[in-house]
């Protein structure tokens, strides 16, 4: 059939190839996706649509809502977004880093009818900020980052329970612990999960004092933004109870927001990488910084039965008297930690300002210096590493660093 309009479809042509070069030509104008290696947020792969979009919701609950006089800001608190402490899901700093006092050993804090356990040292207009109290000890706390946290909430407790070694009857100078703790009121165990006498395995925190991620989001907003809720309910400056400040809906937003967040990507392993993989092993590192976990079944689906590698045991270890803040959570002793997972450990400065701020309290400022500050039972591998070449150093800590 002719064409009765050959002008119209020749022109349709060219402005079809004019779009197609302009869409090209302008690629180049907008700025390129971060690589997924470089960042820690986003939500891990194999969430349905409805997922997602909890993970939005609590997403803009965690990194969008600033809190105020108006909202319910303080009148006593630490920081005013759940952000501010974590900055892209990553580590705090100095300036974020919390201060916790009154507690030296398994007995109750005294010092929870002044302020304990955590130090309120900021304040609305009005009101004063807290002190540490006379004669109380005290201990700084920076903000760990948050990626990977649902499938470390999703190991079985009697995985975690196989690397016990409470006497270290192997005889290799390990002998990790869980820190029992006792149970919210408003936290449901896990299915599965292990009690003794009362008490149960805490897995987050430096010391492993919290036992899950309702827990650890609802004390974070009422310690530190002094925000109310159902679950917690106590003002923190009166300690009078206080109509809820914050729905349950957007607690658990949260929560799921922090189950959801995918798990660091290690960056691209190369000759030296490997190398350095090999020492870690060989200088015992692994005994405590435990590579390889599984998850158990989860409610979410993209969590169950997965492998992960975080590079912690979730087990207390004893660090020695020059990691001993004479502070301490649930059973752990002033000298013991939770073995902090390493994975995102060379996307920390991207958080802390361009510098390292490591161990509980920040006060490395190099992954070497961490090392360094190992005692206790971290004190047969320090000595391995001090033998290393210095070549052999540099290949460990880009292993490190890779994670």
């Amino acid at each position: 059939m002719t064409n009765r309009y050959p002008g119209i479809r020749i022109w349709t042509i060219l402005f079809c190839l004019l779009t197609i070069g302009l869409i090209i030509s302008c690629e180049g104008l907008f700025p390129k996706a971060t690589p997924d290696d470089q960042i820690l947020d986003g939500p891990v792969k194999g969430l349905n649509e409805t997922e997602n979009l909890l993970f939005l919701r609590g997403d803009k609950a965690f990194n969008g809502r600033v809190f105020t006089t108006e909202n319910g800001l303080g009148p006593l608190f630490v920081a005013t977004s759940c952000g501010s402490c974590h900055p892209g899901d990553g580590k705090g700093h100095p300036f974020t880093t919390l201060t916790r006092f009154g507690q030296v050993d398994e007995n109750d804090n005294q010092y929870l009818s002044m302020g304990g356990p955590q130090l309120q040292n900021r304040a609305i207009p009005g009101f004063v900020p807290e002190q540490i109290p006379a004669g109380a000890t005290f201990s700084k706390f920076t903000p760990p980052a948050n990626t990977g946290l649902g499938f470390l909430d999703a190991v079985s407790d009697a995985n975690i329970l196989s690397w016990v070694d409470t006497n270290d009857a192997n005889g290799d100078g390990i002998s990790g612990v869980p820190n029992w703790i006792s149970m919210k009121n408003y936290v449901t165990p896990r299915l599965g999960s292990v009690e003794q006498n009362g008490k149960y395995i805490g897995r987050f925190g430096k010391k492993g004092a919290t036992y899950d991620l309702l827990q650890q989001t609802a004390t974070a907003y009422n310690q530190d933004i002094g925000i109310t809720s159902t679950y917690e309910y106590l003002d923190t400056h009166t300690g009078v109870q206080f109509d809820p400040e914050i729905s349950n809906e957007t607690i658990n937003d949260v929560v799921f927001y922090l189950k959801t967040l995918k798990a660091p990507v290690p960056r691209t392993e190369n000759s030296e990488i490997f190398s350095g993989k090999q020492l870690f092993t060989t200088i015992g590192c692994n005994k405590c910084h435990r590579p390889e976990w599984n998850t158990g079944t989860s409610s979410i689906a993209a969590l169950s039965n997965k492998t992960f590698y975080p590079y912690t045991d979730l087990l207390l270890h004893d660090m020695g008297l020059e990691l001993d803040n004479g502070y301490t959570e649930g059973s752990a002793k002033t000298s013991e930690w939770k073995t902090p997972p390493l994975w995102g450990l060379g996307l920390s400065k991207n958080s802390q300002g361009g510098l390292y701020y490591l161990l509980h309290d920040g006060r490395a400022r190099s992954i070497q210096e961490a090392i360094l500050m190992h005692g206790g039972e971290g004190l047969q591998s320090k000595m391995m590493f001090l033998s290393l070449s210095e070549d052999e150093k540099k290949k460990l800590i880009l292993f490190l660093e890779s994670l």
